[in-house]
């Protein structure tokens, strides 16, 4: 299968196109043919069994995965729109939770006050101390705050629910609604439903269309 790059171009409607979209791996369909649109605003659930190709399609929307047939176009350039967190939570164990999150505000341009953004996600107290002596949830937590600090258009989540408590769950379901309310586009692979109203995209086993 070929190497492909999203696209960008001029035009109007929705922020992401997708058309025609397959992706195989070790010689096995992940998906076929899937199609879409989403726009500013919405909420997208993608789901799946595991080895689906959930993360797989995350990435070529983003641009990390290039070997796919179809099409994948984006309204304008998405570096400068794009919030992305991977399935893992991407943390420096040798600094603390708000040096990592000012690491992060650095590479990504973030602005906004990381002690804020801690204290959302419950990890009050915990700005000083290493991550490498934090919990799998809290480490996930540090990642997570970055969705607290100034807004992005565009979020692409991988498995954000993963590894926190209850009431880390509804901080994060509130804070996604909230941000499809101010107009941001979400995207996220999780087996956890954000309401009714969430668009959902399933990725068969046998790598069918949504």
């Amino acid at each position: 299968m070929p190497r492909r790059l999203p696209e960008v171009g001029i035009i109007t409607g929705p922020r992401l196109t997708v058309r025609r979209l397959s992706c195989e791996r070790d010689d096995r369909m992940l998906f076929r043919e899937l199609a879409f649109s989403a726009s500013d605003g919405e909420i997208w659930q993608i789901t799946g069994a595991n080895g689906a190709g959930k993360t797989t399609l995350l990435r070529i929307l983003v641009g990390l995965h290039g070997f796919f047939e179809g099409e994948v176009r984006w309204r304008e350039p998405l570096a400068p729109s794009l919030l992305y967190l991977g399935h893992q939570p991407g943390v420096r164990e040798e600094l603390s939770a708000r040096e990592n999150l000012r690491y992060s505000q650095a590479l990504s341009g973030q602005a906004g006050d990381p002690d804020a953004a801690l204290d959302a996600v419950g990890l009050y107290g915990f700005e000083d101390v290493p991550a490498g002596r934090l919990s799998a949830g809290q480490k996930r937590r540090i990642a997570l705050a970055r969705l607290w600090l100034a807004p992005k258009p565009v979020w692409v989540l991988d498995e954000p629910f993963t590894a926190i408590d209850q009431d880390g769950v509804a901080r994060l379901d509130a804070r996604l609604r909230q941000a499809a309310a101010a107009g941001t586009l979400v995207l996220y692979t999780s087996h956890h439903r954000v309401g009714d109203d969430v668009r959902r995209l399933h990725l068969g086993d046998a790598g069918g269309a949504p």
